[in-house]
């Protein structure tokens, strides 16, 4: 059978290796837990939790979720139970798995990131950190960390000189160069990228004349995103030299390979769960197939292979 093992945070202390390279996404599947009785945590290569913030937080009101075509408009506003019910109350139960846990972080300050990931990384069962950086900075008149080289790499840099475990970063979208936000926050010592984050839509309900969501927008993501993240997936992993993981409209194994030989290392499913909660598994399955019919022995053999072949293309 062919090797699906791949290493999210070469050269780092701690090694990052996953059995396979799916993953999900964070805000998608909870915690982890809620999907422990309807899929097989421990095939999956990772858990990424939903976002993590310092204190408690209630979220947006609702409505906050609303169906698009191909895709779905989230307005959740962060809601989870802080980092230390996450320490108290989940983490015992991610270190019984072999599927690590890498724990998505958020915050609206960068201090609030320091705090957060501090508590984190001597807990056992927290494998990594994946940093939510389209936050509103505070200190910034709100301007989200990830939209500027120097706002992204400043929190990016403050949680490094705190995290001894790898740190993952994950990129907004929504910004006009993702090539230079992504090196900025390899520069300040990022040991993979995470992308895409969601793209800010509206649906408007026409009889009621105002929009279907109570914070009036929300992030935009499925399949109708996913020609925008294998493109930026594309032009990062030329740029760095640090794992990516592809994010945005996975829903089947051809959605995951496309992402692969764009240059990703992983991939990470989210509304697809929603749909399917198999979507995980039947991803893995498919790649497993896919490269038992192709001949093809190790997965890392595809990590980047369309750049390679358009390099060679003699038009």
């Amino acid at each position: 059978m062919a090797s699906l093992a791949v290493n999210l945070a070469p050269g780092h202390p701690n090694d990052l290796w996953l059995k396979n390279p799916v993953m999900t996404a964070s805000g998608t599947f909870g915690y982890g837990t809620e999907y422990a009785k309807l899929v097989d945590i421990n095939r999956l290569g990772a858990i990424v939790s939903k976002a993590i913030t310092l204190r408690p937080r209630t979220g947006n009101p609702q409505p906050r979720i609303v169906e698009t075509p191909a895709g779905m408009l989230n307005a959740i506003g962060l809601q989870n139970i802080g980092v230390d019910a996450c320490i108290r109350e989940k983490a015992p139960i991610w270190a019984s798995w072999t599927t690590p846990v890498i724990v998505n972080v958020a915050g609206f300050t960068v201090e609030e990131y320091v705090a957060v990931v501090e508590k984190l990384v001597e807990t056992p069962g927290v494998a990594a950190i994946e940093l939510n950086i389209s936050c509103p900075n505070v200190a910034s008149e709100g301007k989200t960390f990830g939209l500027s080289c120097a706002d992204a790499a400043l929190v990016t840099g403050a949680v490094r000189e705190v995290c001894t475990l790898p740190l993952i970063v994950k990129l907004s979208p929504n910004v006009t160069d993702i090539v230079e936000i992504a090196q900025a926050v390899v520069d300040a010592g990022a040991d993979a990228l995470s992308l895409i984050n969601t793209i800010p839509g509206m649906v408007i309900d026409i009889h009621r004349r105002r929009p279907v969501l109570a914070n009036l927008t929300g992030g935009l993501s499925g399949p109708a995103i996913r020609p925008i993240a294998v493109r930026m997936v594309w032009q990062v992993a030329q740029a760095v030299d640090v794992p990516v993981i592809g994010i945005g409209g996975i829903t089947s194994a051809e959605d995951a390979l496309q992402f692969i030989l764009a240059g990703a290392s992983a991939v990470q499913v989210g509304t697809g769960t929603f749909v399917n909660p198999r979507t995980c598994i039947e991803v893995i399955e498919g790649i497993e197939a896919f490269l038992e019919a192709e001949g093809i022995s190790d997965i890392r053999e595809l990590i980047g292979a369309a750049g390679r072949e358009c390099r060679d293309w003699p038009g």
